[in-house]
């Protein structure tokens, strides 16, 4: 077991940013000027969103955590001098504190005005800011394999990365409430088990041939096989406000895949469980954060959310040193110790009662480590 290698768990990291007025802290259209600006600089690792309030970012393939948070500091801070330039803010949250969907522009590509015109308000009211994490695989059967395991894992990895609690002004009782927002596009939430990648391409050709798709890429799952690079794509977690907790969050799905991978190389299997039963934690992590409980499926008992990330640590911990990313899984511990973005922007809330003040705090912390 010593000579077995972790060289395929690449990592590559998506995040979706606010663009922000700093007078109203408002979002704000930047008309895709960030987006020309930054391509000057970063080339094609930022591209423009359906909303033309958002900027998405993806870093290079990352032989590690290491790397990826190097990327991502250099991304989060190359937006933020050009919006700085324009007159403009950023920011990273799941969803922006007060502004309302209906004054936000719509970026004019075929595929956004596909979706809008598929899809009509349930695409419009779609404002919300994720992260999606790529891992490595050696080939799409693995990836498959994989990418069925992890489902359970989900709505633990989702509880430290929620960060959004408002919507349009309201506090929402939601940790995070961008899931919710989410749900009312179709291929959305857990995925189903699939025995191959074969069965899952089967799927996949079956919703295309009468006409539900055109591609894999309108399937918007909390995790798939990727249609074109050999990863497995996690998709369910808000933006993080920080650059560490989104490196810490991307270290976490890295080292759940190495250890499933580990144990298929001992001949042994993680259990399944019902979609059904994940997505009921699903639901406690996004309403309750880290201050609720989740079903531990395998003992039929609710457990403190706290501790059951701790037990995914440790469960995580022996393929931890050989990924070079102990520093960054111990970032986790962090997070449950002070709470999540949700959790400070609460707390601002409180303090302030002011969603403009909240709005000042996410901005602020974009280029926090």
């Amino acid at each position: 077991m010593g000579n077995l290698s972790y060289r395929n768990f690449t990592l590559g990291v998506e995040e979706e940013y606010m663009v922000l007025d700093p007078k109203t802290r408002e979002l704000k259209s930047h008309e895709q000027r960030i987006v020309q600006e930054g391509q000057k600089i970063i080339k094609d690792k930022v591209k423009a969103e359906m909303h033309q309030a958002v900027v998405e970012v993806g870093t290079d393939i990352c032989a590690n955590a290491e790397e990826a948070f190097k990327d991502v500091a250099t991304l989060r801070s190359t937006i933020a001098q050009i919006a700085g330039d324009m007159d403009l803010w950023v920011g990273a949250s799941g969803t922006h504190p007060f502004s309302h969907w209906e004054s936000q522009l719509i970026t004019d590509h075929v595929r956004y005005n596909q979706i809008v015109n598929e899809l009509q308000e349930a695409a419009r009211s779609n404002l919300i800011f994720g992260l999606h994490v790529h891992i490595g695989m050696e080939d799409k059967e693995m990836a498959m394999h994989i990418a069925n395991s992890p489902r359970y894992f989900l709505p633990h990895v989702y509880a430290l990365s929620t960060n959004s609690p408002f919507w349009e002004g309201r506090k929402t009782g939601y940790k995070s409430f961008r899931t919710k927002v989410f749900d009312k596009f179709p291929r959305t939430g857990i995925p189903d088990y699939f025995e191959s990648y074969e069965a899952y391409q089967k799927y996949v050709q079956t919703l295309i041939k009468t006409n539900c798709i055109d591609n894999a890429k309108k399937i918007w799952w909390d995790l798939r096989v990727h249609p074109f690079f050999n990863t497995v794509e996690f998709r369910i977690c808000d933006v993080p406000m920080t650059i560490n907790e989104t490196i810490a969050i991307a270290a976490l799905f890295q080292a759940i895949c190495a250890k499933l991978y580990k144990l298929r190389h001992q001949n042994l299997n993680f259990i399944m469980y019902q979609r059904a039963l994940i997505t009921e934690n699903k639901w406690r992590a996004g309403r309750y954060g880290l201050d609720g409980s989740l079903i531990d499926f395998g003992k039929e008992t609710e457990v403190n959310t706290r501790l059951i990330i701790y037990e995914l640590l440790d469960f995580v911990d022996d393929v931890v040193d050989d990924l070079g990313s102990r520093h960054w899984i111990n970032q986790i511990s962090k997070i449950l110790e002070t709470g999540t973005g949700a959790d400070r922007q609460l707390k601002v809330f409180e303090q302030s009662n002011s969603l403009v003040t909240v709005t000042d705090y996410i901005h602020d912390q974009f280029l926090i480590v």
